[in-house]
């Protein structure tokens, strides 16, 4: 089984505090670009691989989706998906993402939002997902960027001249990476951009679009904090069709 860090406490405590868990999808800067490479979703059977709170179950309802199913590991991130929940047409279910079982032929789309990292191996998930998809059916999934997991030690560095640098080393050196994020020894999984997508492609989709995401020119004006974010990416966005 994964390693469930958000059922800690502590860590628990500290994802609750985040501007995208109080505020949902509306603050997640990266959301408009993931949610520009999602088909329409009136009508259509929906997944949501690491729902969290399950933000963006509610929204695939309100877009249209005739049924969402949402599966995490932790019961904590469940139990507050179904209190904010009132809808019959969303189903939550607990599930480890790394050993997971799915009907064949039943999702339109797929989707994950910032889950795939904690993953070990990404194959037994993408050929899980990939055989319970619809023909044409879609794969949409954001994960933390490898220039971002590759550090192992995850903070800004600054030079002599005061200039604040994201330094890149391991980068070829995919595997395990432990940071204290909200909580000590928080574990994910590093791997290559080219490793992300040739996976993708081994399970048997297409890609039809990624996005190495970065602020756009309105979110920076808007929100001084995401300046910083332009230095590097923090996320990828994928796409895929099988």
């Amino acid at each position: 089984m994964s390693r469930n860090i958000y059922d800690d406490p502590e860590f628990f405590a500290g994802y609750a505090q985040l501007p995208r868990s109080q505020q949902g999808l509306a603050a997640a800067p990266e959301w408009p670009s993931l949610q520009a490479m999602l088909p329409d979703l009136n009508g259509l059977n929906v997944l949501d691989l690491g729902c969290g709170y399950g933000w963006f179950c509610r929204s695939a309802r309100q877009q249209g989706a005739s049924q969402v199913l949402g599966i995490d590991l932790s019961r904590r991130m469940l139990d507050r998906a179904e209190a904010m929940t009132d809808d019959p047409g969303i189903i939550y279910r607990l599930d480890d993402l790394a050993d997971l079982s799915l009907p064949e032929r039943t999702f339109d789309v797929a989707y994950s939002s910032l889950a795939l990292h904690y993953l070990p191996d990404l194959a037994p998930l993408l050929n899980t997902v990939q055989q319970a998809l619809k023909p044409g059916g879609w794969l949409v999934f954001s994960t933390e960027h490898p220039i971002y997991t590759c550090p192992t030690d995850h903070r800004w560095l600054t030079d002599d001249q005061g200039t604040r640098y994201w330094a890149l080393h391991r980068y070829q050196d995919e595997g395990q990476r432990t940071s204290d994020w909200l909580a000590p020894g928080v574990v994910k999984y590093h791997r290559t951009l080219a490793t992300i997508l040739n996976a993708v492609m081994a399970a048997g989709f297409t890609l039809r679009h990624v996005d190495e995401w970065g602020p756009s020119a309105e979110q920076m004006a808007s929100d001084s904090s995401l300046i910083e974010e332009a230095e590097r990416p923090m996320f990828v966005l994928v796409s895929a069709q099988i």
